[in-house]
């Protein structure tokens, strides 16, 4: 097991234990210890795997009524900040681009038009909601478990806040549903995809977009992987793993993709900045130069991003037709 050690959350009473999400086995043995290294809040978060069946998972993981200060403001899919000053311009591309990405997946797989519902599960502020209404004209509905509708970008989109599952969401309603980075953050997955297949019309399809634990930047970088996010992140998923949960869960599988919408360079980056911060904490607004600035120096790697297994995996399912 490889250690990141920092200083321990004295009340530990905010953790629970939990068994595999994916066998229910409570059997495991110890993976990796991380920290949070995207803002340095203090504490040691144990990632143990499964004997049974070889999924990694947080345990024990802070209960959910003590996760939310770790979504504050400074959480950058909430991007409360909107000005880097010079460097705006490039910030805003690069989300616009990311949302863009996401498109073009989804179009592979579905065709939509004003006539489609489309459900983004952990949709944050929107944006790529507000992206397929501007390209699609969909009516747009999303959910994420903070409160964020006052949130400009989340105009004109029904938005439901709280878990996914607790929503009731009609059956059958909607020809695509995403989650983009949001199955590694879930407290019951298992239900999330169940409740998914549930709301799912029976020609729908569901993108699920997660980093990927069997990654090079996974086996560079260890404790300080990005795509650990201790201690948001509940669940690891190696290609393997996730297909079967995805399976294991009624769905079948129609497309897997070793890539996703979000950029893999972020790991690139981030986790050589974590090896040096070494859990002090990534200052956003003193890293975004030397963010660009590297995405320049490894376009040429980047450009064979597909092919190289960086970072993350995305996978289009739809409903068993036993289901």
């Amino acid at each position: 097991m490889t250690h990141a050690l920092a200083l321990p959350i004295e009340d530990t009473s905010i953790f629970e234990t939990v068994n595999c999400y994916c066998c229910g086995s409570s059997s495991s043995s110890e993976f990796i210890v991380a920290q949070d290294d995207l803002t340095g809040k203090p504490g040691n978060f144990r990632f143990v795997t499964c004997r049974e069946c070889g999924l990694s998972y947080q345990n024990p993981r802070i209960t959910m009524d003590q996760i939310k200060p770790y979504y504050d403001d400074e959480y950058i899919a909430h991007r409360k900040k909107t000005d880097w000053g010079a460097l705006t311009w490039f910030y805003n591309r690069a989300m616009d681009r990311h949302d863009t990405n996401k498109a073009r997946i989804v179009h592979r797989y579905v065709q939509l038009d004003s006539s489609s519902d489309v459900l983004d599960v952990g949709c944050a502020v929107g944006t790529f909601l507000q992206k397929m209404r501007a390209l699609d004209g969909v009516h747009a509905t999303g959910v994420d478990f903070k409160n964020l509708k006052n949130s400009p970008t989340l105009r004109d989109v029904e938005f439901h806040c709280g878990l996914f599952y607790e929503q009731g969401l009609g059956d059958e309603r909607f020809d695509l549903v995403t989650m983009w980075h949001f199955l590694e953050h879930d407290y019951d997955p298992a239900r999330s995809l169940a409740e998914a297949a549930r709301v799912l019309k029976p020609e729908g399809r569901i993108v699920i977009e997660v980093p990927r634990l069997d990654s090079v930047t996974f086996r560079l970088y260890k404790e300080r992987w990005p795509g650990l996010q201790a201690p948001q992140h509940t669940v690891l998923f190696e290609k393997k793993t996730l297909l079967r949960f995805i399976r294991k869960n009624g769905l079948e599988i129609v497309d897997y993709l070793p890539y996703g919408a979000f950029p893999a360079y972020f790991y690139v980056f981030a986790g050589a900045a974590f090896k040096i911060l070494r859990g002090k904490g990534l200052n956003l607004s003193k890293a975004i130069l030397p963010y660009f600035l590297g995405q320049v120096v490894a376009f040429p790697v980047l450009l064979a991003e597909r092919r190289l297994n960086l970072a993350m995996q995305t996978v289009i399912c739809r409903k068993s037709e036993r289901s």
